[in-house]
């Protein structure tokens, strides 16, 4: 009989290993373009292959520029995330042309909430990928 609890256990544990290390929520800067105001557009494309949809995502940004200094911090909000969707999030960049963004630093996510759950940290979930000239770094 504990030969059989333990052999449960250890399948629930690989399972939940298994869907950790497949379940990413992928972040990809794909696209730059000049913001009707003046600043830099900026396309992300969030895939959410977690097994969960998220009800509150909320980024917190650090923009460098062409020296690597930071130039602003910006706080966007992605969620909804649905499960097994990508989806496609616009942010406005104030104040700063395209060219002059050299890295895009992901350094807090303030909410990572799934649907009907506690938050988590969501950090180990994430994998991000920039096409942009800009590296999409944590």
């Amino acid at each position: 009989m504990k030969s059989r609890l333990f052999a449960a256990i250890a399948l629930s544990l690989a399972a939940v290993t298994a869907q950790a290390e497949d379940g990413k929520l992928s972040i990809e800067l794909n696209k730059f373009e000049p913001g009707e105001s003046g600043g830099c557009r900026a396309f992300f494309l969030f895939r959410n292959q977690t097994g969960n949809s998220f009800e509150a995502f909320e980024m917190s940004l650090a923009i460098l520029d062409t020296n690597g200094v930071i130039d602003r911090l910006l706080s966007i909000d992605a969620a909804p995330l649905p499960v097994q969707r990508t989806v496609l999030k616009l942010f406005e960049i104030p104040e700063i042309d395209c060219s002059d963004i050299s890295e895009v630093l992901l350094h807090d996510l303030p909410a990572c909430k799934p649907q009907n759950a506690d938050p988590v940290d969501c950090f180990p979930l994430l994998a991000l990928d920039s096409k942009t000239s800009a590296n999409l770094a944590q």
